[in-house]
């Protein structure tokens, strides 16, 4: 029997169960302002030693009175009163029915006003490495001003980068995309959600890109509000769209200009790929030179000279200064700055090129626009303009063609900074903290925290690296993360590598981590016990009776399901990508869930924003490009951003990992706003996806469909199967059952649905589960927005070598959602519920306000429908490493951390693993949010 040392022992703790949320079927109002008596375990009172308080969490309950949600409460009080009245538990009616505007109803986000000053001003560009240890988006570019920014790109992971960084979004005023595709442009729908929610106002940012712009504005439509896109601007040849196109005072035949003022003149030069066959250019294919124009900056004043001219010294020097001519003190002449100046220095120049492919290279050659910047240029040489940097945000693939090099000769002594994908940058984390986390736990429980799909890799040479980009035409050095390049002062001009982050071994993350918790290399090997029997587990061995021993009866759950009878390690694992809500942190990605079948395929529940990058951190480029490549379906639960912003994306990867293979394209199955978005995405680039409505996977539907085997029926014949009646369960109790205060969620606007196309879906979607192994697939109405919906997956049944029939395994997903009986329902019997779990439980009414769940109400769910296991996730950003638990009834349930992987075997272990986490985190404390963070959340909600 293990033994648990004294320190571990206090993490431990036994409290009463609480009563479950809905015995029978929801009969308790759950909605209540008035504090409850909780019983807190030490596990509690080790995370809150820092904050003692006589009642549940008054200091936050003040601190959100001051917020957004303060404004929004009154508004909503009427609802939930009326909600609660009608229904058996609370929730904010109004929001689930999407009458919660929020920044909707914002008629003009704000664009800030700042006074520019050009003199003693610091400025530099320096990249921003998102993507390039994951290599899945496009490096952003930072072009810095005291009082401006400006950004080039924006790849997914952009905001989680800069919230790490500390790079205020709310400075930013401008941003530049030098192609519009999923690469580039992935993190700008979170991005203007986020600014939207800033302040009581909201903030909004001038969006630049060539014509394709306008179809990603037409797509984002469906998920973010107008006011958040009234600030776009499309360039060069383009119909009609949202987007503003540029007046024509503002274009020449060699270049246009998007900006001209105190600090910078930023001029964009279109690149096309050149066809040799005439055929026109395909949306998504355009990319853009950036060149960014810093003043001349003046010459000296020479005193001596301007009381030579009748000067007195004073303001007029001032004024000479700036630019002003003036009167002589003393004779009848005008004195102009060139009278008193010395001669003026050109102003330092950066271009910011990307050549996709080398069929854009051809047309880079010939870009006459581009002759005054080359050191060979023969024309006017008043014309002549000496570029001092060039960023190359083009891949190796076409940087090293003869062609390229050729061409990047010819800016003379320019500083080239080579940033596409290079090896190089995959062995230094871009998320360092995240980073630093995921191998502190690695640590403790490598079963469940596999090492990283880039650390576990061999040691990059990374000399060799270096010397293949200095060696070759023309003298150029390799991107890395914080690069700079000093712009002014002009006495720093070129390269600072003071920010660059040094490479951290997990060895030494490791070693700090052993010198500040000693306990736990005890913790560690007691870990390692819980998956030692008789023998050793392995790949190939059925899992074994639990029958570890610990003291503390509530971690003994001996009896195992059915379906864990002989299981496999290579049955099912569960990965979660993203286990934060609203908008990405340091330590949490926003919603996904990664579900390996291993040999049968995989799929996706949720795909928020950057879900690829952290595929490649927990798999390697190569495993992820794998695991996207084996991809049998995606499910999205709804159309807040949080949860599907990555998803074109991961589409987009999947088309280009399988160009010239035989597939068919990816089932996608999602509510109906999403489905406008992607149809509109797709005039920008094609996904290689099939789109079947959530509504057509109910149980109702499958019933109908493999009763008749024939389309399905019109949704909106009254009485028939498919109707909004028929898909509804008629028992009393269903919240969404006609007459209920929820009806109007189902009745409300929504897409026209293609019957006769649905048919041939459910039978692809049909002939996938078989092949996969599975059962069914069930999607069920939940209460958070309209059109939420939670899923649960049968596994089919199997026979093991003794020839027993073992039923398959269950996992549901709830999505967002407040506690309702729907959810209840569909995890009856569940093996796995992964349930939402956002708010601690002292923030109930912002709980209900915000149709989201607590932590104790996530753990009443399950145990109300005999749950074998539940994992808690989408927890709000507040709690930045470790959420606020109540351990009632922690025996089955465990918390959620990025990047955790949960095979099906080690089920019986997970609860017994939970107290030893809280060992590395038990100083942490949820942060104290300012208004800003506060308001982009509530937005993004």
């Amino acid at each position: 029997m293990p033994f648990i040392t004294p320190n571990l022992r206090l993490l431990f703790s036994s409290s009463s169960s609480s009563s479950s949320l809905f015995p029978l079927k929801l009969s308790v109002p759950l909605l209540s302002t008035k504090p409850t008596n909780r019983h807190h375990s030490l596990f509690t009172i080790l995370s809150y030693s820092k904050r003692q308080r006589s009642t549940p969490f008054p200091q936050q309950n003040q601190r959100r009175n001051r917020s957004t949600f303060k404004k929004e409460k009154d508004k909503e009080d009427h609802s939930m009163e009326e909600s609660a009245k009608e229904s058996s538990f609370g929730f904010n009616k109004r929001r689930a029915e999407g009458r919660v505007k929020d920044v909707h109803d914002k008629k003009k986000l704000q664009l800030k006003v700042r006074k520019l000053n050009p003199i003693n001003t610091l400025s530099y560009v320096q990249i921003l490495g998102t993507g390039m240890d994951t290599q899945d988006t496009s490096p952003s570019v930072l072009l810095f001003f005291d009082n401006q920014r400006f950004i080039f790109n924006a790849g997914e992971g952009l905001q989680r980068f800069c919230t790490e960084h500390k790079i205020k979004l709310s400075k930013v005023d401008h941003i530049f995309l030098s192609r519009v595709c999923s690469e580039t442009a992935g993190g700008l729908p979170g991005l203007l959600l986020t600014l939207a929610g800033i302040g009581d106002e909201g903030l909004s940012v001038n969006v630049w890109g060539p014509s394709d712009l306008k179809y990603l504005v037409d797509a984002m439509k469906s998920f973010i509000p107008h006011a958040a896109m009234v600030h776009t601007h499309c360039f060069g040849p383009a119909p009609s769209s949202d987007a503003s196109p540029l007046p024509d005072s503002a274009k020449s035949a060699n270049h246009i200009i998007l900006v001209d003022n105190e600090l910078a003149k930023i001029l964009a030069i279109l690149l096309k790929p050149s066809c040799s066959d005439g055929s026109p250019v395909k949306p998504g294919e355009t990319s853009v030179i950036y060149v960014c124009e810093l003043p001349e900056i003046t010459g000296k004043f020479d005193p001596k000279k301007a009381v030579a001219l009748g000067l007195k010294s004073g303001p007029k020097y001032r004024e000479l200064q700036s630019g002003k001519s003036v009167k002589s003190d003393t004779l009848d002449i005008m004195v102009h700055p060139s009278d008193v100046l010395g001669p003026s220095l050109p102003g330092p120049i950066v271009l910011l090129v990307d050549c996709p492919t080398e069929s854009h290279v051809l047309e880079l050659l010939s870009a006459e626009s581009l002759n005054s910047y080359y050191a060979d240029f023969s024309g006017d040489p008043q014309c002549v303009k000496t570029v001092n940097c060039i960023i190359h945000l083009s891949p190796v693939s076409v940087t090293g063609t003869s062609n390229y090099q050729k061409w990047m000769k010819r800016f003379g002594s320019a500083q080239h900074i080579m940033a596409g994908h290079e090896t190089k940058n995959v062995e230094i984390p871009i998320l360092k903290a995240s980073a630093r986390i995921t191998t502190r736990l690695n640590y403790l429980c490598p079963q469940l925290f596999p090492a990283s799909g880039f650390w576990s890799l061999p040691h990059f040479n990374t000399s060799a690296a270096e010397s293949s980009a200095s060696e070759g035409p023309v003298p150029s050095i390799c991107a890395e993360n914080l690069l700079k390049f000093t712009l002014r002062p002009l006495a720093n001009l070129g390269i600072d590598r003071t920010n660059i982050p040094s490479l951290e071994a997990p060895s030494e993350i490791t070693n700090e981590l052993l010198s500040e918790v000693p306990e736990v290399v005890d913790a560690a090997h007691q870990i390692s016990q819980f998956w030692q029997g008789p023998g050793e587990l392995k790949d190939d061995c059925p899992m074994l009776d639990n029958e570890v021993v610990i003291e503390e009866p509530w971690l003994d759950e001996n009896r195992l399901p059915n379906c864990l009878d002989n299981v496999r390690r290579d049955d099912l694992e569960i990965v979660l990508l993203g286990t934060g809500s609203s908008q990405p942190s340091k330590y949490r990605n926003v919603s996904s869930i990664y579900v390996n079948l291993f040999s049968k395929g995989s799929l996706l529940l949720d795909c928020g924003e950057g879900t690829l990058g952290q595929l490649k951190r927990r798999y390697g480029v190569e495993g992820a490009d794998s695991a996207v490549r084996t991809l049998r379906f995606i499910w999205i639960s709804h159309i807040h951003a949080d949860h599907h912003a990555g998803l074109a994306r991961i589409l987009a990867l999947r088309r280009d990992l399988l160009k010239g293979v035989p597939h068919e394209p990816l089932l996608v199955v999602g509510p109906g706003p999403l489905k406008r978005y992607l149809d509109a995405y797709e005039r920008l680039e094609d996904l290689d996806m099939q789109f079947l409505h959530c509504r057509y996977t109910r149980e109702a539907s499958w019933n109908d469909f493999e009763g008749n085997g024939e389309p399905v029926k019109n949704l909106s014949t009254p009485g028939s199967p498919f109707s909004t009646e028929g898909l509804i369960n008629k028992a009393e109790a269903n919240l969404f059952a006609k007459g209920s205060c929820m009806q109007s969620v189902w009745k409300g606007p929504g897409i026209p649905v293609d019957n006769n196309a649905a048919f041939p879906l459910l039978k692809n979607l049909k002939k996938v589960l078989n092949e996969a192994g599975l059962e069914t697939l069930i999607s069920f109405p939940v209460v958070h927005c309209p059109q939420a919906f939670g899923f649960a997956l049968k596994a089919a049944e199997r026979i093991n070598s003794v020839g027993k029939v073992i039923p398959g395994w269950k996992i549901v997903y709830s999505g967002d959602t407040r506690p309702c009986p729907e959810l209840v329902e569909a995890s009856r019997g569940a093996t796995v519920l992964i349930h939402e779990a956002t708010f601690e439980d002292g923030m109930m009414e912002e709980a209900i306000a915000k149709n989201h769940s607590t932590t104790k109400e996530a753990i009443d769910v399950g145990s109300s429908a005999g749950v074998y296991r539940i994992i808690l996730t989408h927890f709000s950003q507040r709690y930045p490493k470790i959420p606020v638990v109540d351990e009632s009834q922690m025996h089955k349930t465990c918390i959620a951390f990025d990047l955790m992987s949960i095979n099906l075997a080690d089920l019986p272990i997970l609860p017994k693993v939970l107290p030893y986490f809280k060992l590395l985190f038990k100083d942490e404390m949820p942060v104290d949010e300012s208004d800003d963070v506060v308001d982009a959340v509530s937005a993004a909600s």
